[in-house]
């Protein structure tokens, strides 16, 4: 089985987020970056299908040299080759991104490098789009099935699973290949090992160089949302602090009177 995972490089979203001065970019200066949690799993399960299965696994992303960190950190964990879709740090849109995914993808079918499963993260963390896979999916002419969290395959066919707005489960059976964008939650995702953070040191990323194509939206700004005020009440200090505590918790209905 051959598989083609696609992550991007997103800002950590743990830090404070602050715009450039022209409000178009986010200030990654004092940021660190990684990948989303959905694409984290969606490299998981890349791993231990070519473990179940047999075949290879392919990482892939658009974006300056400096992605080449998170194309290692897959390889790392498992995955066999890292491509890397070099630009030089402008904004690509999911119409840009999606049709340079595509080039890429039947670059790799004329040189006798198909792929029976293609997955994607179902949103980036930065831009939350959810767009990039349904648009490769359409371009390449591919059954494509959405925010799944379960994924099996017998017969030359693959079962998915996502869950319903009720509760239960959606059940999809496709043909192969296919592509799946894939939630957080589908597995757990290992750790890069520090042997194999040293293999993947010694690995190649290949590199390409995808052609722009504007996809007819323009992005005016950047704006951050609101911050939240919040007040900080001194009960007091001490043993005299305690009935100020218990009356406090009386009124939020933690202790009866």
């Amino acid at each position: 089985m051959e598989v083609l995972v696609c992550i991007k490089r997103v800002p950590a979203v743990g830090g404070r987020m602050t715009l450039t001065q022209d409000e178009q970019q986010i200030d990654t200066r004092f940021l660190g970056f990684t990948v989303s949690p959905h694409e984290e799993c969606a490299v998981e399960e890349a791993v231990r299908m070519v473990q179940e299965h047999g075949g290879s696994s392919t990482v892939l992303t658009l974006g300056t040299k400096d992605a080449e960190e998170q194309l290692r950190s897959a390889l790392a964990i498992g995955v066999d080759r890292a491509i890397l879709l070099e630009t030089d740090g402008a904004e690509w849109d999911p119409v840009a991104t999606a049709a340079a995914i595509t080039d890429a993808i039947r670059s790799e079918r004329e040189a006798g490098r198909g792929h029976d499963v293609l997955l994607f993260g179902n949103e980036a963390a930065d831009t939350g789009d959810y767009q990039v896979g349904i648009r490769v999916a359409h371009a390449l002419d591919l059954p494509c099935v959405v925010g799944i969290k379960g994924l099996q395959f017998a017969d030359g066919k693959a079962t998915a699973r996502r869950e319903a707005a009720s509760g239960g489960w959606e059940i999809f059976e496709v043909g192969l290949p296919a592509v799946f964008t894939v939630k957080e939650g589908m597995n757990l995702p290992r750790y890069p090992s520090v042997p194999g953070r040293m293999r993947a040191k010694k690995k190649e990323v290949e590199r390409l160089e995808p052609v722009h194509r504007s996809g007819g939206l323009e992005r005016v700004r950047l704006k951050l949302p609101p911050e939240q005020a919040g007040d900080v009440e001194i009960l007091g200090t001490g043993p005299e602090a305690a009935s100020a505590v218990v009356a406090l918790l009386q009124r939020l209905g933690v202790v009866e009177r």
